[in-house]
């Protein structure tokens, strides 16, 4: 089967290699020159099954009140007179409701836990590093957070997931680089299954295993449209240094992040994406013993911090309102002030590197894997901020389906048919 893969990020090169191990024939199209360098760059690299929570959570309009308009905040918000902003907007109240919390978080765990044991069994064949580190500790400045936490703790009580309440001075213990910190948190929550890695590093590494298996990846190169003839797609438009070209194809999997709206639409595929871009600041560490060892997540301010080798990166901020890739000095200045609060000695801020990236959110949370209604179109999109955490997992499931297989977990509330009850 000619298969063609829209998209070289995480997700795109991830169904790629399973489309392959499948036996189909598979070429990927990618805008920029090489793979993850757009959204899968810079993000947090945390693989974080038990933490995967929707952004709709009960509390969190209020919470993002509270920071709308202090200078270090978790949110930015500009309003636009985009209509989809709107209704994304409004999808996004109706799904922090309790209740609806508890179904999106159990829907995003699926996946993530599927995720990761798919990726375990893929690094017991093909084992290389990527900046891999163990366990995830989320620091509570307040008891306001604490008990914002609850719901959360309660969907991983229900689900028999590891995780331990800890004091302030046992975060310390786990993490001892908090000694030096400037904040003192008010508890902390440990989830030690939960572990990171650098997603740009890995998915370099995977490409090129997947090149070894015979994968096609075409860089520098436009998709303009889909040929869609009776209902179904028979090939892709692009637009590459060759010129115009349609390449034929037996199925085609849409992964290119908030991009993919766009091009389905004419189809009448919509998908309620919205891009909430994100920032991260990578540092080479200075002091070993006064940084982090793996993750951590401030939690009041919905900014991680994560020990890749020699650096440490500080990734966060959700800014709703501006589609453009262009760096905010108030988001830049907020990830520097969590890194200084818990560790002003790791690392020198004049080395940091920025970077800033367009997360494909849905209002819910869970991502949209599987039939797009039309025949032989296939979505792996939508992941939001978890798509290292759910990569492996969606590009299985999506291979599964595309290769007239069934998936191997329950795709109940993962796929585009949600919105169109």
């Amino acid at each position: 089967m000619n298969t063609i893969v829209l998209g070289g990020g995480v997700i795109g090169v991830a169904t790629a290699f399973y489309l392959r191990a499948q036996g189909c024939d598979v070429t990927v199209i990618e805008r920029e020159p090489d793979v993850a360098l757009a959204t899968s760059f810079g993000n947090a690299g945390v693989i974080a099954p038990g933490y995967v929570t929707p952004w709709a959570a009960p509390g969190m309009p209020a919470k993002l009140l509270r920071y709308l308009f202090k200078p270090t905040s978790p949110l930015i918000f500009r309003p636009t007179f985009d209509p989809a902003q709107w209704r994304w907007i409004a999808r996004w109240l109706r799904e922090c409701e309790l209740e609806r919390f508890r179904v999106n978080k159990q829907r995003m765990q699926r996946i993530a836990y599927y995720s990761r044991n798919c990726l375990h069994e893929f690094r017991s064949r093909h084992p290389f590093d990527y900046g891999r580190s163990q366990g995830y500790l989320q620091l509570f400045r307040s008891e306001y957070d604490v008990a914002l936490a609850q719901p959360a703790l309660t969907v991983l009580r229900d689900a028999g997931i590891a995780f331990r309440e800890v004091s302030a001075a046992q975060c310390v213990e786990i993490e001892p680089g908090l000694r030096w910190a400037r904040e003192t948190p008010t508890a902390g929550l440990y989830l030690p299954d939960d572990e990171a890695g650098d997603c740009a590093r890995f998915t370099r590494e995977l490409r090129l295993i997947c090149e070894h298996m015979g994968v096609v990846f075409r860089f520098d190169t436009h998709v303009t449209s889909l040929d869609v003839q009776g209902g179904e797609v028979r090939g892709v438009r692009i637009e590459s240094e060759r010129g115009l070209e349609l390449l034929p194809a037996d199925a085609v999997v849409v992964a290119l992040g908030v991009d993919s709206a766009a091009l389905l639409a004419p189809l009448g595929v919509k998908l309620p994406l919205y891009p909430v871009k994100g920032y991260s600041a990578t540092l080479p560490v200075t002091d070993d013993e006064k940084a982090p060892r793996a993750a951590l997540m401030d939690e009041s301010l919905k900014t991680a911090i994560t020990r890749f080798g020699r650096n440490v990166r500080v990734a966060g901020t959700a800014e709703l309102g501006n589609r453009h890739s262009t760096l905010r000095e108030q988001a830049l200045q907020t990830l520097l002030k969590v890194l200084d609060d818990w560790f002003p000695h790791a690392a020198n801020r004049g080395s940091a590197h920025f970077w800033v990236g367009r997360r494909p959110m849905t209002p819910d949370g869970p991502p949209l894997l599987g039939r797009s209604g039309v025949e032989r179109l296939w979505l792996n999109v939508g992941h939001g901020s978890t798509g290292w955490a759910m990569a492996m997992g969606s590009g299985k499931v999506v291979a599964d389906l595309v290769a007239g297989r069934t998936a191997e977990i329950d795709l109940e509330g993962l796929t585009l048919e949600r919105y169109r009850r």
